[in-house]
């Protein structure tokens, strides 16, 4: 295959894999949002890197979103949300921070290929991501791609669905959310 051929069969793995994302989690999970106090966003290497995209587009829309470990997000507290993107559930860091926010009574939301991982377990929303783990050895979905890269596409690309919903839920356009966007660069 050619460059542009992988890029139509990387197409066609999320067009499979967004198609098996059980709604009914989404929109719990979307809801969970819109009613959050406020939104804290952490995952390991590039599941993380997913977060942050979703924080910035959470802020676009009027939430107060934090990114876990940065030097400005503040503690964690009773009516907000932490979201954990996870391919495995089993990350030893993000289990920690699920343990501590229930302790200290946020919700905590799971999006994983594993919902019955410990922090699927831990988990008051899990919404189940299709997706290959890092080592291939379980997953729901085949893939010709490395590692775990469908499973963090297909994150990004619900992270940017539940923007739309949201979206559409508060009545926001682009041009509003684009008046929020960084103006010092």
């Amino acid at each position: 295959m050619n460059t542009v051929q992988y890029a139509e069969e990387i197409i066609n793995e999320l067009q499979r894999s967004v198609s098996r994302i059980p709604v009914q989690e989404a929109e719990e999970l979307a809801e969970r949002i819109f009613r959050a106090n406020r939104i804290f966003l952490a995952g390991a290497g590039r599941s993380g890197l997913m977060g942050r995209a979703f924080a910035m587009r959470l802020m676009h829309a009027g939430k107060e979103a934090y990114v876990v470990g940065e030097t400005v997000t503040p503690g964690i507290a009773e009516g907000d949300l932490l979201i954990l993107g996870s391919g495995s559930g089993e990350t030893q860091s993000l289990i920690t921070m699920a343990n501590k926010a229930k302790v200290l009574g946020a919700g905590v939301a799971a999006l994983t290929i594993n919902p019955e991982s410990t922090i699927g377990r831990l988990a008051d929303d899990t919404v189940k991501l299709p997706g290959a783990a890092k080592d291939q050895a379980a997953g729901s979905g085949s893939t010709i791609q490395p590692m775990a890269s469908l499973f963090e596409q297909t994150l990004l690309l619900f992270y940017d669905a539940v923007i739309l919903r949201l979206m559409d839920r508060t009545g926001q356009t682009t041009t509003q959310m684009f008046g929020k966007h960084a103006n010092l660069e």
